[in-house]
């Protein structure tokens, strides 16, 4: 008898276990999920770059400049804009850091699920909070130099908050209160809360302290106080007499602590609140540039610049060591000079004496109300709405 031959019809499949349905369900669950919390994360509304650290040429800024570029910004500009060798400018959802020398970005920093409350650079950081809802609520720090991450943590500020920074302090504030900042760590050093009844009408941070106006309902003074940047101790407090109808505003913090009432810039010592000197002012023209107050530190001398005038104030007395007309506040990042913005350029002036060593004509002159930096041969001027370089 033949053999049979083999049958020619597959092998039956069976179907795999129930277990191997439920995992391969799981596992496709899992993918859908994560990339739902992906698409809905910051994460995913991050638009960022980073870039090399910038070589910032070795050379002076020349005797004759021209504008090389111009930055509108987006958003309020902090006092703060340059370090690193970038140009920090801000938009309604993040900024950009500029290269100082072209103008140029180098990188950015942007979310699209939040709006920048403010951001200040401070210490080769570039520190800025972020409002997810009704709160500025995230707080991040990038390298200025390159936007690499350097910190993010979890803030409960008001959606009114700003910032302003100093050598190692960062101050958040608003009308309710203040929160101090390291800006190398991500910590909450100290916190201060209006007492009921009253509100922060200015703040601002220096190498004196962090100092708050304050007023109070019931009472025609305002407060003028001072707290130690990094432990929040209270150190004193003023009232300042504001006749009725009359302003007061904050000018520094930084080796005095000065305010201008009315028509009188009131210069007080840092480490007891003694007033030092009443200096008068010429009367308020209106114009909102000529109302803009700066102070700095250069030397052992506290520049101030209020309606047109740049004082260079001796830090035991308050009283004047020299004084010209200026269109800004200058530089303070040399103790031994300082550049000036004044009409038709930028003068280079010996701190302790106000003398003229060099000058640096610009074309076309400046706009007043201006802070001047200096970075290689490029003299960067932050404006109220805009920042240029001159070279």
């Amino acid at each position: 008898m033949a053999p049979r031959s083999p049958s020619l019809r597959p092998p039956s499949l069976r179907p795999p276990p129930l277990r191997v349905w439920v995992w391969t369900a799981a596992a496709l669950a899992l993918v859908v999920v994560a990339t739902l919390l992906w698409r809905g994360s910051s994460v995913a509304a991050t638009d960022s770059t980073t870039a090399p650290a910038p070589s910032v040429p070795d050379a002076a800024p020349a005797a004759r400049l021209t504008q090389a570029w111009s930055a509108d910004a987006g958003a309020p500009l902090p006092r703060r804009v340059v370090d690193g060798g970038r140009v920090l400018v801000p938009d309604a959802h993040g900024f950009r850091a500029l290269d100082a020398t072209t103008g140029e970005e180098a990188w950015h920093y942007r979310r699209a699920d939040a709006r920048l409350c403010d951001a200040t650079a401070v210490d080769g950081l570039v520190v800025a909070v972020f409002r997810t809802h009704d709160r500025c609520d995230e707080a991040l720090a990038l390298t200025a130099a390159t936007g690499v991450r350097a910190w993010t943590r979890n803030l409960s500020l008001r959606g009114d908050a700003t910032l302003a920074g100093t050598d190692q302090v960062v101050l958040a504030s608003s009308p309710t209160g203040i929160v101090v900042l390291d800006p190398v760590g991500d910590n909450v050093r100290w916190r201060y809360a209006a007492p009921e009844g009253c509100r922060l009408t200015g703040s601002d941070v220096g190498s004196a302290g962090v100092a708050v106006l304050q007023r109070c309902a019931g009472s025609a003074a305002v407060q003028l106080r001072l707290f130690d940047g990094f432990s929040g101790q209270a150190r004193w407090s003023r009232d300042l007499a504001v006749p009725e109808g009359g302003t007061v505003a904050l000018a520094g913090a930084d080796r005095l602590v000065d305010a201008v009432v009315g028509d009188t810039l009131l210069v007080h010592r840092p480490d007891d609140g003694a007033l030092l000197q009443e200096l008068p002012l010429p009367p308020a023209t209106g114009d909102p540039a000529g109302e803009v107050l700066h102070q700095t530190g250069a030397g052992d001398l506290a520049l101030v610049w209020a309606r047109g005038t740049v004082r260079a104030l001796d830090p035991t007395t308050g009283a004047p060591v020299w004084q010209l007309p200026a269109l800004g506040l200058p530089s303070a990042t040399d103790r031994a000079r300082v550049w000036v913005p004044e009409e038709g350029g930028f003068v280079v002036r010996d701190v302790a004496t106000g003398a003229e060593l060099g000058r640096s004509a610009v074309d076309g002159g400046l706009t007043p109300g201006g802070r001047t930096s200096v970075v290689g041969p490029v003299l960067v001027y932050r404006l109220p709405d805009r920042v240029v370089g001159y070279s």
